[in-house]
């Protein structure tokens, strides 16, 4: 099995609003998401797939969807303020942990037709969550 790992970088405000601790406030994180694709075999140019498709593909999800947008569970009481004042915003039925923005990212590459192997998000230095699918 070959794999290949393509990074890109990100910005993204959240909060999670059952969190015990200070992550229940609005706050952000400036993130690296890596991408891993995996094929058996290589193609007719010896590679897995060219990098940059990666590349397209997953930034042109990130900056409709994630990029600089201010992530939120459906039932967050902030979301009227925000309609309010004209702010970008987008909601998710689950709460937008680095764990489930790993697997919106997986899941949308994969029906872009990439066999992906996992997607990790590094929200900090030290801290990242992976999504995988076996």
């Amino acid at each position: 099995m070959y794999i290949i790992t393509k990074e890109v970088y990100f910005c993204y405000g959240h909060r999670l609003m059952n969190h015990p601790g200070k992550c229940r406030n609005l706050h952000g994180h400036s993130v690296k998401a890596s991408i891993s694709i995996k094929q058996e075999q290589l193609n007719e140019q010896a590679m897995v797939c060219d990098f940059s498709d990666i590349k397209e593909s997953v930034e042109r999800y990130i900056d409709a969807h994630l990029d600089h947008n201010f992530l939120l569970h459906k039932d967050d009481p902030i979301i009227p303020a925000l309609i309010a004042n004209n702010e970008r915003f987008m909601t998710l039925d689950e709460h937008p942990t680095a764990e489930v923005l790993s697997k919106m990212i997986y899941r949308h590459l994969q029906a872009e037709g990439y066999d992906v192997d996992q997607v990790a998000l590094w929200e900090t230095a030290s801290a990242s969550a992976c999504y995988r699918e076996n």
